[in-house]
């Protein structure tokens, strides 16, 4: 069964927190696409995260200058919103897939923010 773009729940590809670090030491690294409202993103984000809140995400997806050879990685809170956003991209022929725990996760595990 093929879920609705915007459903927040079930499976979608997923990346650590730890590898995600180690994938954006490399170059060229993944794409960051932040889908939380501006207030949490200016309250710390990941370095080089571009922010577009997940509820503006549908109507400026096609707009967005990522590069399709490269993976997106959706970045949410507690990884609620980024699935709506792994299946949109999905649907527009992005590889992609979410930060797993989302920014929890990430804090979690110590690793850096901008912002914060």
């Amino acid at each position: 069964m093929t879920l609705p773009w915007w459903w927040p729940f079930g499976e979608v590809a997923r990346i650590a927190p730890a590898a995600l670090a180690e994938d954006l030491d490399r170059s060229p690294g993944p794409q960051l696409l932040d889908v939380r409202t501006p207030a949490e993103f200016a309250a710390g984000h990941i370095r080089g995260a571009l922010n577009v809140p997940i509820t503006a995400l549908p109507a400026r997806v096609s707009s967005l200058a990522l590069d399709r050879s490269r993976p997106v990685i959706a970045v949410c809170l507690s990884a609620h919103r980024s699935p709506p956003a792994v299946r949109l991209l999905g649907r527009h022929g992005f590889e992609s897939a979410e930060l797993a725990g989302g920014m929890l996760a990430w804090r979690s595990a110590g690793l850096p923010e901008v912002g914060r």
